[in-house]
Parts: structure tokens; sequence; C-alpha cells
């Protein structure tokens, strides 16, 4: 392949993170989330059906991701799958359209809701098992980080188009700069911030062209008879056969538990200070603005770091940032900022929760281009797609518990301030098992990608 071809074939790698990453911009966090908590009305009662929404998901991703990682390695063609995938993430982002609050329906919606981020997070995995094909064990750390940064400047020229031609405020009709929602999207009915599920859906589909033209797989040979069943059975084998290369059963183990407590920073994120901050979506759109900034410029730093000093280093760090950001956003509230009494009209809350939203935005965009650079290393040669589909299943096999006990502790509390703790002891479960991780992997014969 010549070096025009590779780097096509590395930005066009890209181009994925670029086109879907509005889902969680724009769907998971900042915009969609805070308009379902206007719909319902209660916080703590939005928080609760959006967790127990989030975990339902989480199911079914953390049951058929390691079996779609081990048939990908079994059928090969990548790009199959992420088609099928693909289809699942605009079906579901575009059908949000019909969320109106006339006729607002909370299962159809979290049904549709869930079919687009299952979409999402399947063709992930088989994007993120190419990785290992761009380059060269010491490259891939800046080549992931690279493509964070990317899929971040995406979501945030999404916001930002949302903020302020779409997104109506709920009170005035006006958009984040004072206009009309543009097309004539009658703001009542609240069609500009309902937009958000075809702009998401429309976005991905054109900006996954690059992806198409440029990323390609190997063709598949026709694979053998029972082949589906041989690779489940695969994976069973693989998960008993864990406890033999620890450092990536422990970091598997770590991942779990600190992705979980970032996901839920990122999925409540927007609920959370719309109901405690009494935050409209525009307000939650700028907090999310400075988080994208944030995230797309540490994501790069982070990639450098990782290729100077390798991605563990860069984790720990980011895990540290995030613990610590879990404990201070619980004081912060209309009333009080870390136990200081302030009036109803004091912009400090505001201030101080955007300052949280930087640093969340910061160590989540270092913490997860590392630990994608550190799963290339810890990945079982010729399995990567079932490394990285182990990889999706670490990531969500406690996700449907996090927002499940989210979800039972802000319903039990009637507390969102409450009901978020149970993400300060997930990153400290992460950052401990980090202990028993080899940064090298258990397999050292892993050297450049073929």
């Amino acid at each position: 392949m010549s070096e025009v071809s590779a780097r096509k074939r590395i930005w066009g790698w890209f181009f994925f993170d670029w086109a879907s990453q509005p889902y969680n911009t724009l769907l998971i966090t900042f915009i969609f989330a805070p308009y379902i908590k206007e719909l319902i009305g209660d916080g703590a009662e939005a928080q609760a059906a959006w967790g127990f929404g989030i975990a339902a998901a989480g199911v079914i991703i953390a049951i058929f991701a390691p079996i779609l990682g081990a048939m990908a390695d079994t059928f090969g063609n990548r790009m199959r799958w992420i088609w099928v995938f693909s289809v699942m993430y605009v079906a579901g982002s575009f059908g949000l359209w019909w969320t109106a609050p006339d006729s607002f329906n909370l299962t159809w919606t979290l049904t549709l809701f869930a079919i687009g981020m299952v979409g999402m997070e399947f063709a992930t995995i088989f994007t993120n098992s190419m990785l290992p094909d761009l380059g060269s064990k010491e490259e891939v750390g800046r080549i992931s980080g690279n493509g964070w940064a990317f899929g971040y400047a995406g979501g945030l020229v999404t916001l930002v188009l949302m903020l302020t031609l779409f997104a109506e405020n709920s009170e005035t009709g006006k958009t984040l700069i004072g206009i009309d929602p543009i097309f004539g999207l009658d703001a009542e009915q609240r069609e500009g911030t309902r937009f958000v599920g075809p702009l998401t859906a429309i976005w991905y589909a054109v900006f996954m062209v690059p992806f198409v033209l440029w990323v390609r797989d190997p063709k598949p040979a026709k694979p053998p008879k029972g082949a589906t069943l041989n690779a489940i059975k695969d994976v069973v084998a693989t998960v008993k056969n864990l406890p033999k290369t620890p450092s990536l059963f422990a970091f598997l183990g770590s991942s779990m538990f600190y992705r979980d407590a970032l996901n839920g920073m990122y999925v409540f994120g927007g609920i959370y200070a719309a109901g405690v901050l009494d935050w409209s979506v525009v307000d939650v759109g700028i907090f999310g603005i400075l988080a994208i900034i944030s995230g797309a410029i540490f994501a790069w730093l982070g990639g450098k770091a990782d290729m100077k000093f390798g991605p563990m280093p860069v984790i720990k760090l980011s895990i540290w940032v995030l613990a610590t950001v879990a404990i201070l956003i619980l004081f912060i509230s209309r009333d009080s900022v870390f136990g200081i009494a302030v009036g109803p009209d004091s912009t400090l809350p505001d201030q101080a929760f955007y300052v949280m939203g930087i640093l969340i935005g910061a160590a989540g965009g270092t913490i997860q281009s590392a630990s994608r650079s550190m799963m290339v290393r810890q990945a079982v040669p010729d399995r990567t797609a079932q490394s990285f589909g182990l990889y999706a299943l670490a990531g969500k096999a406690t996700s449907f518990i996090a927002p499940f006990l989210i979800g039972v502790m802000t319903a039990l509390s009637g507390s969102q301030q409450i009901g978020v703790t149970p993400l300060i002891a997930l990153f400290l479960l992460g950052l401990i098992l980090l202990r028993w991780v080899n940064p090298l992997g258990d397999h050292k014969s892993w050297d450049a990608a073929s």
C-alpha cells in the first residue's frame, strides 16, 4: 500500500468518529436528554427513566458485542457489519423526530433511542478493530488520539449548528442567536429541538462516505459450515481462558468500571444539569461546547502523551481527574457551591459546573483515546475484532447496571445528586484493577500492523 493510500485509509477511519460522534454529543448528552427532562417535567423522574432506558440498551450490547466480534473474525469483511449497524443508527436517530410534546410516548422514544445507540456501539466495535491495521504499536496511540479529536470536532460543529439554527429556548422560542428555528420549523411544537434526530442521521449518512471510499477490509473467504456456532464457541473459550492472559483480563475489568462511570457522566450530564441547575436545552448546549472543545484539545494532546509515555499514565491521570469531578459535582446546586450559600440570581453555580464540564471533556477525551490504544496492546493476535468485542462487552457489562443503579438511587432518594454517587466507586475500582495490567500486554510478539 502506498504512502498516499495509507494516509487516505487513516483519514477514512477518522471520518467514522466524525460521523458518529453526534449521537453521543447531541442525543445522549447535550440536546435530546435535556429535552426529555422538559417533557417529563420532574428532573429526578426523568433521570430515573433515562437510566432504565440506557440500561436496557446496555444489556443488548453486553450480550451480543463479543459474539459479533468473533463472527467478524471468522467471516471477515467488517465493512458488511458496519453497513448493517449503520442502518440501525440512522433509523433510530431519525425516528426521534416524532417526539412532539402533544404526542410524547416515553416507551416508544426510548425504544428508538436504544435502536440507534445499539447500532452505533456495534458499528464502533468493527471500526475500532481496524486500528491495529493503521500503524505500528508506537503509532496507534497518536492515530487513536487524532481520531478522537476529529470526532469531538464533528460533535462540536453539529452542536453549534443545533444551538444557533435549530434548538429553541422553551420560553422564548428563539435559538441561541435570537432567531426562529430555520426551515420554518414550529417552535411551539419544539420542531427545532426535535430536528436533532434527523440532523444526527443525515450527518452520519453524509460523512460516512469518506469511510466507505477510503477504508478497505479484506474480502472474506467462504466460511465453513457451522461457522456461526463455532464463533460463539470461540467466544466462550476465549472468556474461559482470560485468566491465562492476566493483563488483558485485568484491563478488561478495569476499563469495565472506569468507562462505565465515564459513560454515566456523559449519559446523565445534560439531564443532571437540567434538573439540578434548571438549565434549558440551550444552557446545556453551551456547557457541551466547552466540554467538547476541551475534549478535542486534550484527546489530541493525550495522543501525543500516549506516543511518548504510553497509554498507562494517561489513563491513570484521567481517572483521578474524573473521580475528583464526580465528587465535586455533588456539592454544586442552584442554592450552594461547595457548601457556600448563594442567592437565586447567582451565576456561581453555573460557572462552577462549566468548569466541571471542561474537566470532564478533557479527561474523557484522553482516557477514551488512550484506552483504545491500550486495547491494541492487549488484544489477542489474529483475534482483534473478537478482542474489541470483549472490550465492548467490558465497556457495557456494567453499563446497564450503573444506569440502573442511578435510576434506583434517584427514584428512592428523590435527589439527582444522590442518584449519581455510584460513579465515584466505579472510577476507584477501575483505578485499583490497573495495578495488574502490563502496559505491553500478554502478547509480546505483536509489533507492526499487517
